[in-house]
């Protein structure tokens, strides 16, 4: 009879533990909506990866260039916040070594100027949740940069099926960097019995930001695309820009800084720095605003539902699996809108083949529904893009990118998400060359490549297992998209 009481009494704290840290208060400065304000001097990057009739690829790749460029002519700041920032895959010659290009221009730059203040964010994967070290880590430090690296712990459990279990009886015990005796799942050095315990949790810090002055003013980067080898070939889209916007991106960033329990006193005084800047261009119309966590999913379900008849919504996802977006864009079809879904079959993850969930059921459910649906032609990368364009009747396009997939984990306040959406007419060299982006992609032919992006019969899924298994690992967190 003891054990029964005791039994049920576990119970019933796993139950409280995994309600409570599901549902709980978001930290303060978690979940930011910015002002729309000016945007001021844009510039829309893309990664795009070819690959050719002989076998041979090449990569038209400009984000981490622009990343560089802005990190050498920073004089005073720079403030990054990366997801993936490790140096995994660099043993093989054919990946771009980003981790170490990254953390050699940081130190470069540190040495040069060594007043500067350099932030760097970043997720506590990179070190294998504290079972492991990084060298990348350990050289910033070494440099005097300031490392903060995120802590989860505050925020709401996306898996409480296994965190609720994990907060009872692992977190207390900490990790050990140097006493790893157990092979590494994600990289060559031994690790902890307590990495794997904290890997269920299933959350991140999955921004992708970066901010440096550039003479009198600040730029921004706000990506898909990390500093980490084994992504290195991966397709992504990015936007650098000036203006107002710059102190919500700072502001976003100190608020993680702040849950992580560093000194905020450096964010503190940019954030004054970058209140004073130009309020606008003679004769622009464009616009800008940032968004985090689940502000990015109503700004996504808000310009589904405002798209009518003769307009057009077209959708670039690594991964699709987000359950009122969805909803949404059926119904948006019914209304007479077109619209296009470019998404990456999700058969490739650094050498592992995967099963194409989510998105190849989610791929059959719309189109099935009518939507128009196409697969990036990936021969070992990833179409890492997360998308969204909407070309208004009125002249007018809106953009919605930057690292948040449309998922429940991406999008629910799970995850930490950075975001822009702006606004530009059709005109706009941005409009221009998001449009241009999408259109390369969605042609069946190019003229010397082969295609971009495969007919929705080739990578087809029918399997209703597939589906009901994806249903399934969205609605518990029991997935790792």
């Amino acid at each position: 009879m003891t054990m029964k009481l005791l039994a049920c009494i576990l119970l019933l704290v796993l139950i409280a533990l995994g309600a409570w840290h599901s549902y709980k208060p978001l930290p303060e400065g978690i979940r930011y909506t910015g002002s729309t304000v000016p945007l001021l001097s844009p510039r829309l990057l893309t990664d795009t990866t070819r690959h050719f009739p002989n076998g041979k690829t090449t990569l038209d790749h400009k984000i981490f260039d622009e990343a560089l460029r802005l990190i050498a002519h920073a004089e005073q700041f720079i403030l990054i916040d990366m997801f993936l920032y490790n140096s995994t895959g660099a043993e093989s010659a054919e990946l771009r070594p980003l981790a170490r290009q990254l953390t050699k221009a940081l130190i470069n730059k540190k040495r040069a100027i060594p007043n500067i203040d350099i932030l760097v964010i970043s997720d506590p994967l990179n070190t294998f949740y504290g079972g492991t070290r990084s060298p990348e880590f350990e050289a910033l430090k070494k440099a005097g940069i300031e490392l903060i690296v995120t802590n989860l712990k505050p925020l709401r459990d996306s898996n409480p099926a296994w965190s609720a279990v994990w907060r009872l009886c692992c977190q207390w015990l900490g990790n050990d960097p140097d006493g790893g005796w157990l092979p590494n799942a994600l990289g060559t050095e031994q690790t902890t019995l307590r990495s794997y315990l904290a890997l269920p949790n299933f959350k991140a810090n999955h921004r992708k930001v970066l901010v440096a002055d550039s003479g009198d003013q600040f730029r921004a980067l706000i990506t898909s695309a990390n500093p980490h080898d084994g992504s290195s070939r991966h397709s992504n889209i990015g936007l650098t820009f000036s203006g107002p916007a710059i102190k919500d991106v700072i502001e976003s960033e100190r608020a993680i800084a702040q849950m992580s329990g560093a000194n905020t006193q450096t964010f503190d005084r940019w954030l004054n720095q970058a209140a004073i800047t130009q309020q606008s261009e003679p004769g622009s119309s464009a616009t800008i605003k940032l968004l985090t966590e689940s502000a990015i999913r109503d700004q996504a379900l808000d310009m589904v539902a405002r798209s009518q008849s003769g307009e057009t919504l077209d959708i670039a996802m690594f991964y699709f699996s987000h359950r009122p977006i969805i909803k949404a864009l059926k119904a948006a079809q019914h209304r007479g809108v077109t619209i296009r879904l470019l998404l990456d079959a999700n058969k490739d993850a650094f050498g592992h083949e995967k099963n194409g969930i989510p998105n190849r059921p989610v791929g059959r459910e719309l189109h099935k529904a009518g939507l128009a649906v196409r697969w990036c032609n990936t021969q070992g990368e990833q179409c890492h893009s997360k998308l969204l364009t909407y070309t208004r009747n009125d002249g007018q396009l809106e953009l919605l990118l930057g690292s948040a997939n449309f998922t429940r984990r991406n999008l629910d306040d799970l995850n930490l998400e950075s975001n822009v959406w702006l606004s530009v007419p059709n005109d706009h060299p941005v409009a221009r060359t998001a449009s241009d982006f999408f259109d390369q992609h969605w042609a069946n032919e190019q003229t010397n490549s082969a295609p971009l992006s495969l007919p929705y019969s080739d990578w087809a899924d029918d399997s209703r297992l597939k589906y009901w298994q994806y249903r399934f690992m969205e609605a518990t967190g029991l997935s790792t998209f």
